[in-house]
């Protein structure tokens, strides 16, 4: 039976687009599904991010033709000064003692999201917006899919249905995965601030009791700012004016970068540990925010998302040369089965980050804090962690160039 095509991808943002994109020049018949209008998404705060690029992103970013339109947008870390609020530890990472250009980039998200659908729009792939799937069933042979267009309703075919729909994902929903939930108690406060110091090109990332804050460099005099607090600090902190939420902001970093203002709104995003049980369900497989949600403490969501793209990619690839059915059973529980190691290892790094770091019991700060220094002089244990910071640690995906 004729599908009406062979991949269907929910979701128009970071994950969907990527994958359509690293998909283009395949053959493959597909098409993306996307709830909001292109309005909406440009409109949307969570635009207002910044997106933390490990220099291992940025090579596979370069490999799927993205990098070398939105490199022009992204600031470059070229050290990483790690310390602990109230305590002696600290150590520093240095793109230059490792002998690279930048340890990682920052960009806007909505810089990199507009690129994105903007290319797939030029690479002819067909959008269905706005429009939501509201049913899925999966066949021998195709799965079928119903989608809600104002007040039409469409049903379409596919041999695989993608569902890169986000941490509400409406596919993960209706397949009836369940997710393994950590609540960290903690809201993310994220904003924009102007410094009187240079920056440097240097990314601060500093321990306190009630969780962490980064500053990352956007430009010379200016840092995004993720602020994680305790849920009632936070409420307290965005129901006050901007002139205390800046003191407050100011006392909790310091005066590295002299005095800060803020040159942005500030926004407020609840934080927990959210995990897909699997990742599969008949002809459908989740990816990115759909399958795992991160703490931004170590900057990793877009990072692992990325590379469940380029994975999935590689894998779709090779099954559509061979001919082979990219929907069989057997071909997405081979994908599932590579991805685990990554998920764990990165999911698990980035909780316990959060636990250790946002724990004042005193045996444990000064563990860390003697940890810390000690990893100041050690240097090939710092370059371990430059190497995971900059998202290298063990295999990456190879985009075909094995």
């Amino acid at each position: 039976m004729q599908q009406d095509y062979d991949l269907l991808i929910a979701g128009g943002g970071l994950a969907g687009n990527c994958l359509a994109l690293a998909l283009k020049n395949t053959g493959l018949r597909m098409a993306i599904v996307e709830v909001n209008t292109r309005e909406q998404l440009c409109a949307s705060p969570a635009g207002d991010r910044a997106l933390a690029l490990a220099a291992g992103t940025v090579m596979m970013l370069e490999a799927l033709g993205i990098w070398q339109g939105i490199s022009h947008a992204a600031t470059a870390i070229k050290q990483i000064h790690v310390s602990d609020r109230g305590h002696f530890g600290k150590t520093r990472l240095s793109a230059k003692k490792e002998n690279v250009d930048a340890l990682g980039y920052v960009i806007i998200a909505r810089n990199i999201e507009t690129y994105v659908a903007n290319q797939a729009a030029e690479a002819g792939i067909e959008l269905i917006s706005p429009a939501r799937v509201v049913g899925l069933m999966s066949g021998d042979n195709e799965v079928c899919v119903s989608l809600k267009q104002g007040n039409d309703s469409l049903n379409v075919s596919a041999k695989l249905l993608v569902g890169a729909d986000g941490g509400l994902s409406s596919v993960r929903q209706l397949l009836d995965i369940p997710q393994q939930i950590t609540e960290y108690g903690q809201t993310a406060l994220v904003t924009t601030v102007k410094s009187t110091l240079p920056n440097n090109n240097t990314a601060f990332e500093r321990f306190t009791a009630s969780g962490p804050l980064a500053l990352l460099p956007v430009a010379k005099n200016q840092c995004a700012v993720i602020w994680t607090r305790k849920n009632e600090d936070a409420d307290a902190l965005m129901l006050g004016g901007e002139a205390d939420f800046l003191d407050e902001l100011q006392q909790c970093f310091g005066f590295k970068l002299g005095e800060l203002s803020l040159v942005a709104p500030r926004r407020a995003f609840p934080l927990s540990l959210i995990r897909a049980e699997k990742m599969v369900a008949g002809r459908a497989v989740i990816i990115g925010n759909a399958a795992h949600q991160l703490h931004p403490v170590a900057g990793q969501g877009f990072n692992l998302g990325l590379r469940d793209v380029v994975r999935l990619s590689e894998m779709l690839i090779k099954q559509n040369e061979q001919h082979k059915d990219i929907g069989a059973a057997d071909f997405l529980k081979e994908y599932s089965a590579s991805r685990k190691k990554d998920h764990n290892r990165t999911i698990g790094f980035t909780d316990a980050v959060v636990k250790i770091f946002s724990n004042e019991w005193l045996a444990l700060a000064a563990a860390r804090n003697i940890g810390l220094a000690l990893l100041d002089h050690i240097p090939v244990a710092k370059t371990l962690l430059t190497r995971h910071a900059m998202g290298l640690a063990g295999q990456m995906p190879s985009l075909g160039n094995e």
